[in-house]
Parts: structure tokens; sequence; C-alpha cells
């Protein structure tokens, strides 16, 4: 069995694992990167992602960042318990160490390091501006790194390589090595070649993803449906889980939501990094029965993607439609709501457009039908919440009611892409793995998708910077120790 000494050992190559590679070597330790795909490869999702920062300007989280943490920071939590979670940590008592959720104190260190996070990271050659998205509507604003995530992890990598990183492709983590004192020394990792090999450190910083790419992980915590799932991109393929697992192996406390996951809908006909479908606020969705089955436009598109994408899984095959007239032609820019490479199915009747769709023809003819009697004749004003609501029919649509009466008729057929998922391992402030017992376990850190911090409805605009600084975190914590 080979063994391989350094600092730090990182496992991942995204965001995270690059962020504490380079933090670490700032701080003097010398670093082992881990990384399952091969060089041309690297980079995790965040080497396909536009990579969204929910950032006001370069040096500050929207206003409403922290709040929309606390309003999904986990289920029907204890009100007597964690009311003292606004007290200082040391001060918690030790059941409230116990608890799976969002800790208000992580929570306030991510905030509070984001735009120093930033500057961080533009000090490597990044630059960042408000650039346009794919959202035609929204209520908070996104920073965005000129050239999206693979600019991050080209600057990133290149800094990691001038400061002597070594990385080791086509390898990955499967086990970590403990002394009889429980601290963490190192990962046995395999080869491309099946072997078996130990890298020994003075610190592991888990950054290795989620468990997108998993299927026996997705059916155990997320049930059978998950078939229907896939991931965001080509990236989550590589994301199999094993940082989430060795560390629960080893007594590591889970948090965050295991059975869900980041929800984005997606044109399953695509092949392309996250082929995404967000112009269905201006038509209806309908499931492989014809009828229509949520509120297509409830709030902005930004805000409500997410729950509308979670209906759209709960259908039959985990399938719907975007049916839309030719109205939606008319909005400025529309494209940029259309990230999908495929053309829309088209019809010249509703009809017509059933029968390509597999629907029977008869029932999307009366859904359409009933949907149109119920809307009311108004201008069509696309880029703004309209309050245009339908009346008398459910469900109910809130904006943007107008009839879907103009062909030729087009459709997009949408999926759930599992984006990340929300189930990880439970960390402080300095991102250092938590035990059962909310203690730190020496030696051990996670950043990125390992760490387990959404419930509910993902805090939109947050993974790469979530990313960003818990391995920033992680990296200069981890170099300090001899």
């Amino acid at each position: 069995m080979t063994e391989i000494r350094s600092g730090v050992v990182v496992v991942g190559c995204g965001i995270a694992g690059l962020a504490a590679a380079v933090s670490a070597l700032q701080g003097g330790a010398s670093v082992t990167i881990l990384e399952r795909a091969p060089r041309e490869e690297r980079g995790g999702q965040t080497r396909y992602t536009e990579a969204y920062l929910r950032m006001k300007s370069e040096t500050e989280v929207t206003d409403d960042f922290e709040d929309q943490f606390a309003q999904n920071a986990g289920g029907y939590l204890d009100p007597s318990l964690v009311h003292l979670a606004s007290e200082p940590r040391e001060n918690w008592p030790a059941v409230l160490k116990t608890l799976g959720f969002a800790g208000p104190d992580v929570i306030a260190a991510f905030a509070e390091a984001a735009g120093p996070t930033i500057q961080w990271l533009k000090s490597f050659g990044v630059r960042f501006d408000f650039l346009p998205t794919q959202f035609l509507t929204k209520s908070q604003p996104r920073l965005l790194p000129v050239g999206g995530g693979l600019a991050l992890v080209d600057a990133l990598a290149a800094e990691a390589e001038k400061r002597g990183a070594h990385f080791v492709y086509e390898t990955a983590a499967t086990a970590l090595i403990q002394d009889g004192a429980g601290k963490v020394l190192g990962v046995r990792a395999v080869s491309k070649e099946a072997a078996i090999q130990e890298f020994r450190a003075n610190a592991v910083v888990l950054a290795c993803g989620g468990f997108e790419g998993n299927p026996e992980m997705l059916s155990r915590y997320m049930g059978p449906r998950s078939i229907f799932l896939r991931p965001i991109c080509r990236g989550g393929y590589y994301n199999k889980g094993e940082g989430v697992q060795m560390a629960l192996d080893i007594g590591a406390a889970p948090c965050g939501d295991f059975g869900s996951y980041h929800a984005e809908p997606i044109d399953p006909r695509s092949g392309m990094a996250e082929p995404s479908v967000f112009i269905f606020s201006y038509g209806i969705l309908v499931n492989q029965q014809g009828k229509r089955f949520t509120d297509e436009a409830p709030t902005t598109i930004d805000a409500c993607y997410e729950r509308i994408t979670r209906e759209i899984f709960n259908q039959t095959r985990g399938i719907a439609y975007a049916v839309l007239d030719a109205r939606h032609t008319r909005i400025p820019n529309y494209r940029l709501g259309l990230r999908t490479d495929q053309p829309p199915i088209e019809g010249r009747t509703i009809g017509e457009l059933a029968s390509k769709l597999g629907i029977a023809p008869e029932a999307l003819e009366a859904t359409v039908a009933e949907y149109d009697r119920a809307c009311r004749a108004a201008e069509f004003i696309p880029l703004t919440l309209d309050g245009l609501a339908t009346q008398g029919v459910v469900p109910k649509k809130s904006n943007w009611a107008h009839p879907v009466d103009q062909p030729p008729f087009h459709a997009y057929p949408v999926i759930s892409a599992n984006v990340l998922t929300f189930g990880g391992l439970k960390i402080d402030r300095r991102a250092r793995v938590l035990n059962q017992q909310g203690d730190p376990m020496p030696g051990l850190y996670a950043a990125g998708e390992v760490v387990g911090l959404y419930y509910k409805n993902y805090t939109g605009a947050t993974s790469v910077l979530k990313g960003a600084v818990f391995g920033r975190f992680a990296g200069s914590d981890a170099a300090k120790r001899r």
C-alpha cells in the first residue's frame, strides 16, 4: 500500500476544495488534493455552473440573506431550545448542540465572510459583475463571476499549482484514518488502477460534493421516485457521497434535509449542462394526463421555481410540459429563460400539440379551455408582477394569467434536476466537523455540498458562495494543525 504524507489533505477539487487548498497553502501547509475526475474535468459542479451569488454588492450579501436561512433552518424546531441559539455557542446547553439545524452562528459567520471572500477571490484575478441571468423576473440581485464557475476553478487551481499543491486525479477517498484517540490522521483512497493508497496528514478537508451521482444513497434517503431525478450537470455524476458517508461512519453529526435536494426545472431532451426552462410563468404546466397541477406564477420566477419544480417531480414519471402560445415570443429577451438547446415542440392547434406530447388531445383541449375561461382580458406586461390572476379555476394562477389562444403553440418537457443534495455534515463556524455531541472532531473539516445547511427550500444563489467561504475557513484552520 502506497503512503503519501502532507500537511493537509483536501478531498475534492470544486470551489470548496480549491478554496480550502489555497487557504491552507497561504497558511504555510503543504497540500494534497484528491480528485475523482481526470484533470480535464476537474472542478466538480462548479466547473459547469454560472455561479450565481446572493449579494447586493461585492462586499455585502442581500438584505434577506440570514432571514431566508432562518426560515428554512429545519423542521418544526422546539421553540424552548431554539431561542437559546441566540446565545454564544459556548453557553448553549448540551442538548441544543445535538440538534440537526442550521445554526445561527454558522449562518452569521457565512454572511460576514462573504464580502471578504469575494475580495480574496479577486486577488487571484477573478472579476465579478451583475450580468444578465436566466431569470426574466427576480426579487433579489445576483452577482456573478465573469466566466462563471469555470473562472473560479481555473483561477484557484492555478494559484494552488503555483504554490506547490500536489494534485492526485482519478482517485477517490473511501475512508478516514484515525488514531486511538479519535484524531483524523488522513484518508484511504482508491486510484484508477483500483490500487489502495493512504494519504496521511495533520488535517483532512472533505469537499467532495453531495450524493447526486449515487443512486443507492438517493433511493435510501429520497425514496424510489429518485429515479426520475438527474444531476444538473456532468460534474454531479462524480458526486458519490463518500465524504458524507465516511464522516458519518466515524460518528460525525448529520445536518441538512437528507430527504431533499435543490430542484431546478430542466429539459430532459438536452445533454448540456443546466438546460433550464424558466419560461412557464407565461403559460401553463400540465402533466401527462393533460391536467394543470400548480400555480405557475405565484411570484417572480427566482423566488418560486424550486417549489414549482418539486410539484413537477411529484407528477406521473416526474415530468410535466410547459404549454405556451405565441404571446411569450414577444417578451424581450425571452430566450434568457430557456437555456435548453432543444427546440420547442410545436402545434398549430392545442389538439395537434397534445398528440405530439403523447397527451390525449381532448384532455389538453378541455384543460386549456377551462383555463382560458378563467382569464381576464388585459395588457400583457411580462417583466413585472402584474397581479393578473385567474378567477374560478383550481389551481389558481396568480400572475400573467392570459389565455393560451394565439397559435402557434409551443411546449417544452420539464423534469426536476437534482442540483445538489441537502443532507450532509454538521460544522461549526470554523468549518470543523462536529460529532453527535456537538464537539469538533480533531483534524476533520468540511466545506461545500458535504456540509448540510439547507432544509425545505434552498436559499438561492448561495451554494457556490458557501463552498468558497467555508472552504477558506477550513483551509485556514487546518493549516494551523501540527
